[in-house]
Parts: structure tokens; sequence; C-alpha cells
């Protein structure tokens, strides 16, 4: 009997060398899938279980003793079903190729401890498996090997459970506690890694390893970004003379030999590296003797401090000028709101709360000085409680802003804010400025009316008619709504201008364009002069009834101007006039379908004989009504 336990001695050595060894090699392969993870592990756990085959017992012909089912167990419940699937897989074909009286009881056997540790897995998934968790698969696993020696016939003739079943199942139950206890403290360690690595990893500052040559071993990954690689792995082995410029390197590869030639560390360094203003510090690395090996660096971004610093600087700098020249209105609150210093022009730029200005006073009760003096009209309209708090909470933030005054003098306000949270706020008289800017607006405004009115008539010119149609004819096609147009064109007009002169011609013209401008009556509707007789009038929203109305009623208009013309058949001044209406895909597609249509129609309209309306329609070609 000691001899066996002398032999299963030796065969739980073997499986807890084996646990032992993937707790070793396990880190190397955590880089892979999860899957190939959980194959490696079913492959070593079902090596370890050949393994202890190989050391197995010959307790009866063909009957083998041995701690195969430890690694069993432990792979499906540290692995899960894909582990244990080829741990088992391997076990169960070694064991087949071994043969013996005993084999099908063996496989049997091995699959029963497979999936007990499968069922361990599925017990602790939520989770992460604890000891007692591996005490009781142990204590799991000796009560199955109980009942398969006490069960199985080969094994029962055998007397496995009298002579050799406590051995047996107390050295399993032990190997199984002990490779658990191996795989906890590996899952701990791996865990205690992957926080190291991710804290490093995922640091906000810029964080390297270099060995003594100043290559990188190992860096982070807000430095992949700033040098613009995607891995780190790629900048392993690369040093500063492959990111950036030849002095540049050769001023910090100095740096850091330094720091490992001294073993001084350096603190707080300025670097501006890629346009970014960097504050690095570096310190030796040192093996278990106290050699230097290498070096580590952590580097802050202080891009942002630099700007507000530079910007305090300006601000400061500004200060002084405006101080010593006295040119503008000068004043600085403090971060609460109080006034702290201003001069003399600060005051006189608001000459109704001027008095509410002076040292100590709080921008709040300025305000509301402002307020009860009217000094910005409109300023606090509604609450004025309300407005006073919205711009005190605004003093604090860097602005530029322009207001008027009571008298219609116009002030820029520029207000900074310095490190220590003091707002200075520069006054500058803008008043003539101003006035020269609204002088200059209403001139270009003036400009371009004189650019799209016709100076004869008034009305809309061609150019602004083109403009304008293009929109409006945009506008109806995506609202689907109908658009028509007028094309009027004044008869005999040559004749007219040959008989009475230019100057009474221009007195028609005129009349016309009054007859159209009185016949619409929307905003919308547009009249415009086309060319030199030839007028034009767009109509959005409006169907071809409605605007053979609109023509009509310019006809009867006309009329009754009763313009005397000897030269024309019917002894006064008419007019032919052409209708086309269009709606929906033909305003999306082809727009100057409608001026080609209404041309057309007033080009039918003179043919047959002049003073009349014809509408162009899509069924007969023509005229859908005609007067004369």
């Amino acid at each position: 009997m000691n001899g066996i336990w002398t032999q299963f001695g030796g065969n739980l050595s073997f499986v807890s060398l084996a646990m032992s060894l993937w707790a070793l090699f396990s880190i190397q392969f955590q880089r892979r899938s999860f899957t190939q993870e959980k194959i490696a592990f079913g492959m070593i756990a079902g090596g370890a279980s050949i393994g202890s085959m190989l050391l197995a017992i010959e307790f009866h012909p063909g009957i083998f003793i041995d701690l195969r089912f430890s690694p069993l167990a432990l792979a499906g419940m540290f692995g899960g079903p894909i582990a244990a699937a080829f741990a088992a897989s391997l076990a169960i074909a070694f064991r087949f190729a071994v043969g013996g009286t005993a084999m099908v009881d063996g496989i049997i056997t091995i699959a029963f401890a497979a999936g007990i540790g499968v069922a361990g897995h599925f017990w602790t998934r939520k989770r992460s498996p604890r000891f007692t968790d591996v005490v009781l698969l142990g204590l799991a696993l000796g009560g199955t090997l109980v009942a398969v020696m006490a069960l199985l016939p080969t094994l029962v003739t055998a007397h496995v459970l009298t002579e050799v079943g406590f051995p047996l199942t107390a050295l399993n139950c032990l190997a199984t506690v002990l490779g658990g206890f191996v795989l906890l403290k590996t899952q701990q360690w791996e865990l205690e890694r992957s926080i190291l690595v991710t804290a490093f990893s995922q640091s906000p500052d810029y964080l390297y390893v270099k060995d003594r040559n100043s290559r990188f071993i190992t860096v982070n990954e807000n430095m992949t970004r700033l040098f613009r690689f995607r891995t780190t792995a790629e900048m392993t082995g690369l040093s500063d003379f492959n990111l950036m410029s030849q002095p540049l390197a050769e001023e910090l590869y100095h740096l850091e030999q330094q720091v490992m030639e001294t073993g001084t560390p350096l603190i707080d360094s300025n670097e501006r590296i890629e346009g970014r203003f960097l504050l690095a510090s570096k310190v030796p690395v040192r093996d278990k003797q106290g050699r230097i090996i290498g070096l580590a660096g952590v580097t802050r971004d202080v891009t942002e401090r630099t700007a507000l610093e530079r910007e305090l600087r300006e601000s400061k700098n500004l200060l002084s000028h405006a101080m010593a020249n006295m040119s503008d209105g000068i004043a600085m609150y403090d971060s609460k709101g109080f006034l702290l210093f201003c001069n003399d022009q600060y005051r006189d730029a608001f000459p109704l709360s001027g008095d509410a200005r002076v040292v100590g006073a709080h921008i709040s009760d300025i305000l509301r000085r402002v307020v009860e003096t009217g000094e910005r009209p409109g300023a606090a309209q509604g609450d004025a409680e309300e407005w006073i708090k919205t711009v005190s909470a605004t003093l604090h933030s860097n602005k530029d802003e322009e207001v008027q005054l009571h008298n219609g003098d116009w002030r820029s306000i520029r207000t900074r804010i310095a490190g220590d949270g003091t707002a200075m706020a520069v006054v500058s008289d803008i008043t003539a400025t101003k006035q020269a800017e609204i002088a200059l607006r209403m001139s270009a405004e003036q400009l371009k009316n004189l650019a799209e009115t016709d100076g004869l008539t008034g009305i809309v010119n061609r150019r602004a008619f083109d403009e304008t149609f293009a929109r409006e004819t945009a506008g109806s096609a995506r609202k689907n709504t109908p658009f028509s147009l007028l094309m009027v064109d004044i008869d005999r007009f040559k004749a007219y201008n040959d008989t009475y002169g230019h100057p009474a011609g221009d007195q028609c013209l005129r009349v016309i364009s009054k007859c159209l401008r009185q016949s619409v009556s929307r905003p919308a509707d547009i009249v415009a002069r086309y060319g030199g007789e030839e007028f034009a009038v767009f109509l959005p929203d409006t169907s071809a009834k409605g605007a053979m109305i609109v023509a009509e009623q310019f006809a009867r208009r006309l009329a009754q101007e009763n313009i005397i013309h000897s030269g024309s058949e019917f002894g006064r001044v008419t007019a032919s006039i052409g209708i086309s209406c269009a709606t929906g895909a033909t305003l999306r597609t082809s727009p100057n379908r409608l001026l080609t249509e209404a041309d057309a129609a007033l080009y039918e309209a003179k043919t047959q004989g002049r003073n009349r309306i014809l509408a162009h329609s899509r069924e007969n070609g023509h005229g859908l009504k005609e007067t004369g």
C-alpha cells in the first residue's frame, strides 16, 4: 500500500507541474483570441491527463489507476466547454489507444470528470471562481470516482474501490484543489497585470519606457496618437531620431543619456513636439543589482495651460498699454464681480451710469443703474432683474460686444479674463465707425435697388427678374404649388414711338407698368420689364384660371386709360398677353419651360391679330381663352 501512495505522489507532482507550467505560459496566450486561449488550456490539461496515464499504476491486468481526472475537471471549470472538449478528446484518444479490459470504464469516467468541470464552470459563470468552488469541485470529482468504482462492472469485479479507492479518490481531490489553487492565483495575477497594463495604456499622460540607447521598449496609447501610429507595437524599437527633427532628437537624446549616466531624474522639463507644449519627467530604471538599464518617462500635455498663460500675459500687456496711453476706458473686476479699478475715460464712456462706476461697486449695482436711467434702450425688456442676473453671469468670459447708448452713441466693450479670475474691460467709442458702417449699408442697399430696378418704370428689371424667377419656381416646386407667368407685349409700339416721339413712348411704358402693378394684389406677385416694350408678370401659387383673371384686369385698366394710337388698327394702345402655368415635376426639371410656353402663347396672340390673351394648353397646344 505504501508503494501505491509513493507512485501516486509522483503522479500528483506531475499534474501539479503541468498546471504550474500553464500558469507560467498563460500570459503569452492572453494576446490571442478567447477561443485560442481556451483551446491551448484544453490541450495543456489533456496533455497533463495523458502524462498522468503514462505514470499510471497497473492495479490489475488492463486496469490502470492514476490522477488523469483532476486536469480534466479543472479544464472544464476554468476553461469552459471548449477547453473541456479538447482535454477530454485527447485523454479519451490516448486511453483508447492504450486499450485494456477497463478501457470503456476509463473513457466513461473521463467524460464524467470533464462534465463535472463544465458544470462547475456554468455554476460560476456570473462571477469568478473562488477557492471554495475549487474545494467543492474536488469533492464532486471524488464522489464521482467513488460512484464509478462502485457501479462500473469491470472496476467492481477487480475490487478497485476496496483496494485503492481511498488513495485514488483522495489524491485526485488533492490534485484538483492544488491545481485549482494555482489557477486561481494565476487568474489573480493576470487580473492585476491587466489592470496595470490598462492603467498604463489608457493614462491621459504620455508614458513610455526606453532602453539604454533611448529606444522605445513600450509606450501607451497616447504616445501612439501623438506620433500618429496605429498600434504601440509600431513604436517599439524606434527612437526620437525616427520621430522628430535631427536637432530636437539630439537634444532629447543627450538629456536622456545624462539621466541614465548620472542617475539623476529630470523633473518637469519643457518640450515642444508636434505643435504641443509638453512637461516631461524622466527617471532611470534599475535592475535588482541597482544597475541602470533604461529610462521611464511621463509627459503631460500643458498646451492649454501655456495658452492661458500667454493670454494672461497679453491681457497684462494690454492693461499696461491702456494705462499708459489712457486712450480708452479701462476697468478691472475681481472674480466676484466687484470693481477694482477704472479710469475717468471708463466713467465718461457711460454718462448716465458713470456715478455708479466707482471702486468697490458690484457689477449688478452698476447694471441696475443702467436700467434705471435707460442708458441702454431695450437692454432690459421684460424682467429687469433677470437681465441684470444674466449679464452679470457673463462678466467673467472672454467676449467682444458692441452696445448702443440712449443718445445714439456706440461703445465697443472688449472683456478678457486673467488667470486669477480678474476680468478686464476696455471700452472704446466707435460711434463714428458705426455711423460709417450704417451709411455704407444704406448705400449698398440703394445700389442694390438701383441694380435691380428699371430706371424708367420703377419696376423690377430683367436681371432681378431672372434671379427671382429661379428662386420662386424652385420654391413652388418644393411646395408642389402652381406657378403662372404672363408675357405682355405692347402692340405696334414702334409705330407709337415714330408717331408721337420717344418721350411719349416713355410715358406710355410708365402707364403700362402702372396698370400691371394695379392688376396684381399680393406681395409675392412680381411685375418686371422684360425687354423694350415687353413685360413679364409671375404669379406664385396661382393657377391658369387665376392668371387669366389678372390678365383680364390689366386689359380692362389699359382700355380705361384710352391712350390714343393712330398707328394702331384699334385706334388706341393695346397689348397682347401670353400665359403659361406649371407645377410639380415641370418646375423641378425644366422651369424655363414656363418662359418658352408663355412666349409661344404671346407670339400666337400677336399672330392672331393682337389685343388678345392666349393661355398655353398642354391638350390642344394653344388658347384656353381669347379676349380682344
